[in-house]
């Protein structure tokens, strides 16, 4: 199975190497806030009726930068060819990305038109597809156009074994400062192994959720590390100190030059904020790849974590435990381990439908933590998110049973969706929608029961 696979490595540069690094961000954001301000020109002259040529493409995009480069930017042979081209890129991505939102081609938020880049603000970075990229024989340096030979923090050898083996090809590199460190990542092409889960016939529903960061059908919970709640005090503290440090802006918003203690305790703040991300990233990745090597199938909801977060009251907790990511990462994990991965839709009764008897609840608060059935019949009375995870876990018995009665009546008609089945493909996923089965359901915002 061929996967398109990033290994991200952190460098350990020298004082001039980190010069060199930060030369290349430079000259792609440069590129990029030259190219805006050409296209805005463009677009301004063509408004007052003059007959030019906005260049809005890559290719357009180049060009130009390649007939003016000697002017506008002298030092431009300082730089790799692609340092440039990367910012123009990114400028060409925008632009087209706002085209496609304005005539409806984009689905999502609304795009705006794109923006000059400041030096320090948002991501500093720049992609290389060119050029002399590879790993050095010793496993502990890499090569990259222009920057010549960087040491890593760590070994890379996983990817080195993929290119010596033949199993692997690099297609391209992008460096990045996070929190004051430089990490390179590279994108490339694996070769992966066929593998199955150590239980393949075996299929766990998985409920996401703020007190536990998962619970399971078969009642295991797993624990939220809540990063961001552990390090909030330390967090007021950090933005104490900044705040009394003499900053780049005055009272009165003047700039000015902030000190040097300012620039300390803004570097502490932000190697804060990355250790924060990366104890719930490693929670997350933890939990997708155990789940994806053990089950044969995963069920989860679609949830609408950019709904949830307009709580006020829960935003914060929804935000540090990541759940918009688990159904992110267990998409790819599941294909590779030969698993598959099925999508609960999001109107999906899944917390108030009772998992003994099937009866849905009228109303069941985020307060009740308890479910208790309504049907005096069953009375079942449990955790409710192990309920749901059990819900979610018998949505795919009723997908088989959908399957077999569309079988032998003829095509799906009037049915709505209820479940999306993506099984591993020969390209790693690549291939967009894999597969759906669907099943009956009852109309959104109905509260009966799913019957076939």
């Amino acid at each position: 199975m061929i996967v398109c696979q990033a290994y991200r490595f952190a460098l350990d540069p020298t004082p001039r190497e980190q010069g060199a690094l930060a030369s290349a961000v430079g000259g792609a954001r440069f590129a990029y806030n030259w190219g805006l301000e050409l296209v805005k020109q463009r677009l301004g002259e063509r408004a007052a009726g003059q007959d030019v040529a906005v260049p809005w493409t890559l290719s357009a995009l180049r060009r130009e930068w390649n007939r003016a480069k000697a002017e506008v930017a002298p030092w431009w042979q300082e730089n790799s060819k692609e340092a440039y081209s990367s910012g123009l890129d990114a400028l060409a991505r925008g632009l087209q990305n706002w085209a496609d939102a304005g005539a409806g081609r984009r689905a999502g938020a609304p795009m705006g038109f794109p923006r000059r880049k400041k030096k320090g603000r948002g991501r500093q970075g720049c992609r290389f597809t060119t050029g002399a990229i590879g790993l050095e024989p010793d496993r502990h340096h890499v090569v990259l156009p222009r920057l010549g030979r960087l040491k890593t923090h760590e070994s890379t050898r996983k990817l080195a074994r993929h290119l010596e083996r033949g199993t692997g090809r690099i297609l391209s590199a992008a460096i990045s400062r996070q929190a004051g460190r430089w990490v390179v990542s590279f994108t490339c092409e694996v070769q992966r192994a066929q593998r199955r889960p150590r239980n393949p016939a075996a299929t766990v529903g998985v409920d996401v959720g703020i007190k536990h960061l998962a619970v399971l059908s078969g009642g295991e919970q797993i624990a939220n590390p809540k990063p961001l709640t552990a390090a909030r005090r330390k967090l007021g503290r950090l933005n104490r100190q900044l705040a009394r440090c003499h900053g780049p802006r005055a009272a009165d918003g003047t700039p000015r030059a902030p000190s040097a203690r300012w620039r300390q305790a803004q570097a502490e703040l932000a190697r804060l904020h990355a250790r924060i991300a990366n104890l719930r990233a490693q929670a997350l990745h933890q939990l997708t790849s155990r789940l994806a090597g053990t089950y044969g199938t995963v069920v989860v909801e679609r949830l609408n974590v950019a709904g949830m977060v307009r709580n006020r009251r829960l935003a914060r907790a929804i935000a540090d435990s990541g759940m918009g990511q688990v159904r992110r990462l267990l998409g790819y994990k599941t294909s590779w381990a030969g698993g598959r991965l099925i999508q609960a839709d999001r109107f999906y009764p899944s917390s108030t439908t009772c998992s003994g008897c099937g009866t849905v609840k009228a109303k069941l608060p985020l307060s009740e933590r308890l479910f208790r059935c309504d049907n005096q019949a069953c009375g079942l009375v449990g955790d409710r998110d192990e309920n749901a995870a059990r819900n979610l876990a018998a949505l795919v018995e009723l997908i088989k049973t959908q399957q077999m009665v569309v079988a032998g009546s003829g095509p799906e008609t009037g049915m709505n969706a209820c479940a999306r089945d993506c099984q591993p493909t020969g390209d790693g996923g690549r291939s967009g929608n894999p597969g759906q089965h669907t099943a009956s359901r009852a109309a959104a915002g109905s509260q009966q029961p799913i019957r076939v």
